[in-house]
């Protein structure tokens, strides 16, 4: 399977996969560590992580599939929604929440 079928697999296969640099325990950045803080305030319990340090070729192939350059990304029903900027202000002005009530 190549990186782009890897990715489509795992961002349809999970309701919230999120693209970040460790893991959900041990954040390896703080860009990542502020969109896991920001998915468990809004409840979000089951959140399919990967850890784009463990793989060269995810780390370039989710960039590459997003057209988006940075590290976290995170994806929402198969819709990617941002990187760190966007994840945090849709959750300041509440719109992130409500993607996650319906």
């Amino acid at each position: 399977m190549n990186v782009e079928d890897l990715i489509e697999q795992q961002i349809t296969a999970h309701p919230v996969v999120l693209y970040m640099k460790g893991t959900l325990d041990q954040p390896q950045c703080g860009f990542s560590a502020n969109a896991v803080n920001i998915l468990k305030a809004c409840g979000v319990d089951d959140i399919f992580s990967v850890d784009v340090l463990a793989d060269p070729e995810v780390r370039q192939g989710i960039k590459d599939f997003s057209n988006w350059p940075t590290i976290p990304q995170l994806y929402v029903n198969g819709e990617f929604i941002g990187g760190s900027d966007i994840v945090t202000e849709m959750y300041q002005s509440g719109e992130l929440q409500k993607l996650f009530e319906n």
